[in-house]
C-alpha cells in the first residue's frame, strides 16, 4: 500500500473564486472544531434551537419549520419536493440554466408530470410569462431557482407569489447560490418553500442546507403523510409493501424532529450545526442588508476591472447576481488552459460554465468570505498576466485601476 495514505490530510492553498464552493470563513472553520454533544443533551438542543431562530431572520420570516437539512443543498432541494409532490402532480419549472434541470429531474423521480418553459440562457423570465405557464398547466407546485449560478442570473420573485396565491399554486425556490449576498424576502415574497446551501454567499462549507417553509407548506406535508400512512396500511393488509417516499427526506419527520418533542429522526450532524450556527451569527452581526451590499461593491469591481481588460460580460446585466459574473471567453484563448495557469501558477480557481456555455463562459465568484477587496484584486491581477501570457493583450494595470475607483468611489458616497 502506498505509504502517502498513511500521512494526514495537507490541501494546497486555493483562493476558490469560483461560482462556489468559496473558501469558508475561518471562524466557521473554528466552530467547527468545537467538541461534540449528544443529539439530545440540553446543550445541543439549544444550539438547534438557536439555529432556527438565526436562520429565520436570514431568511426573512417568520416560519416555525426553519430548520436544517444534513447534506448539501441538493439535500434540501430533494426534501422539499420529495415531501410535497405526490405522484401524478403537475408542477411547473421555468429552466434559465442547468438547476432549473435539477428540479426537473428531482421532480420527475418524485412521479410528478413535469412542465418546462424555457428561456435562452443568459435571459430569465418576466411575471407574465411564468402566470402564462401556470394558467395554461394549473400545477400545484412552481418549482423555481432563485438565482442559478451556471448562467449568473437572478430571476425575480416579487411578484410570483402573488401570482401564486391567485391560482392555488404552492411556490418553492431554490436560493441555493443567493441567499446572503441578494435580497430574498421569503414572506414578503410569499414563498412556501426556500432551500439554500452553506458554501457559497453563507460563508461556509458544504454539508448542510437551511430551509424554510411557509404553515401552508408544513399542513400540505403533513397531511401527505397521512394519506401515504393509509396507502401502506391498506397495501399492507392486501399483503404487499410499498414505500411511497424517502425516509431520510421525510420532512413531516425531520419536522417532528426540530420539534418541541424531538421525536428521533436521525443523528443531527454536530459539526455541520455548528458551522451553520456560525455562519448565520456573522450575517447577521455584519448586517444582513450590509452584508448584501458588501456582495454587491465586491462584484461591481470585479466586473469594472474585468471590462477594462477588454473582455465582455456575460448574459442580460439587468439580472445578473451580485456574487457571480459571467465571462465570454475570447476566441483566441483555451478556457481550460487559462483556468490550469490560474490554479497552478497563482493558487486561484475560477469555474467554466456548463451546457450550451461549457468552454465558452468564464464564471468568477465573489461571494462569502471571499466578498473581500484583496480577493477580487488579487484575481485580477491573475487574470490579466496570464491572458496576456496566452496572446490576448491588455493595457497593463487598467483593470486593477478600474476596480479601484469602484473601491473609491464607494468611499466618497
Amino acid at each position: 500500500m502506498n505509504a502517502h495514505i498513511f500521512s494526514q490530510i495537507n490541501p494546497p492553498q486555493r483562493l476558490l473564486m469560483g461560482p462556489g464552493p468559496i473558501n469558508a470563513d475561518p471562524r466557521v472553520l473554528r466552530a467547527m472544531s468545537a467538541p461534540l454533544l449528544g443529539q439530545y443533551d440540553p446543550a445541543m438542543t439549544a444550539y438547534m434551537n438557536e439555529v432556527m431562530m438565526l436562520y429565520r431572520s436570514v431568511f426573512r420570516t417568520n416560519n416555525d419549520r426553519t430548520l436544517l437539512i444534513n447534506g448539501t443543498s441538493r439535500a434540501g432541494i430533494e426534501a422539499i419536493l420529495v415531501s410535497a409532490i405526490r405522484p401524478g402532480d403537475k408542477v411547473l419549472v421555468p429552466v434559465f440554466g442547468r438547476f432549473g434541470h435539477l428540479l426537473c429531474e428531482i421532480a420527475r423521480r418524485c412521479q410528478a408530470e413535469v412542465h418546462i418553459i424555457e428561456t435562452p440562457w443568459g435571459t430569465v423570465f418576466t411575471p407574465d410569462q411564468i402566470e402564462d405557464a401556470i394558467k395554461r398547466v394549473r400545477p400545484t407546485l412552481l418549482l423555481t431557482v432563485h438565482g442559478d449560478t451556471s448562467t449568473t442570473m437572478r430571476q425575480p420573485m416579487e411578484e410570483l407569489g402573488a401570482i401564486c396565491r391567485r391560482h392555488n399554486v404552492l411556490f418553492y425556490t431554490d436560493a441555493t447560490a443567493t441567499l446572503g449576498g441578494n435580497i430574498v424576502e421569503t414572506e414578503l415574497w410569499g414563498i412556501d418553500a426556500v432551500s439554500a446551501g452553506m458554501q457559497k454567499c453563507l460563508g461556509g462549507s458544504a454539508g448542510t442546507s437551511p430551509i424554510t417553509l411557509s404553515e401552508q407548506m408544513a399542513d400540505y406535508i403533513y397531511r401527505r403523510r397521512h394519506v401515504e400512512e393509509g396507502i401502506r396500511d391498506a397495501l399492507h393488509q392486501d399483503g404487499e409493501e410499498t414505500i411511497i417516499s424517502s425516509n431520510y427526506f421525510d420532512l413531516a419527520m425531520v419536522m417532528d424532529y426540530w420539534g418541541s418533542e424531538r421525536l428521533n429522526h436521525h443523528t443531527e450532524a454536530t459539526t455541520a450545526l455548528y458551522g451553520a450556527r456560525e455562519c448565520a451569527r456573522l450575517i447577521l452581526q455584519e448586517g444582513l442588508n450590509e452584508g448584501i451590499a458588501r456582495h454587491k461593491l465586491h462584484g461591481d469591481a470585479l466586473r469594472s476591472g474585468i471590462e477594462a481588460m477588454g473582455l465582455e460580460i456575460f448574459g442580460d446585466l439587468q439580472h445578473k447576481m451580485n456574487n457571480v459574473l459571467g465571462i465570454h471567453i475570447p476566441d483566441s484563448l483555451h478556457d481550460q488552459q487559462i483556468r490550469e495557469c490560474m490554479l497552478n501558477d497563482f493558487g486561484i480557481e475560477i469555474g467554466t460554465s456548463f451546457g450550451p456555455l461549457k468552454g465558452k463562459v468564464w464564471r468568477i465568484g465573489t461571494m462569502g468570505y471571499n466578498a473581500r477587496k484583496d480577493c477580487v484584486m488579487q484575481t485580477l491581477a491573475a487574470l490579466e498576466a496570464t491572458i496576456n501570457r496566452h496572446g490576448y493583450k491588455t493595457i497593463q494595470g487598467a483593470a486593477m485601476e478600474s476596480a479601484w475607483r469602484v473601491y473609491d468611489n464607494h468611499k466618497k458616497s
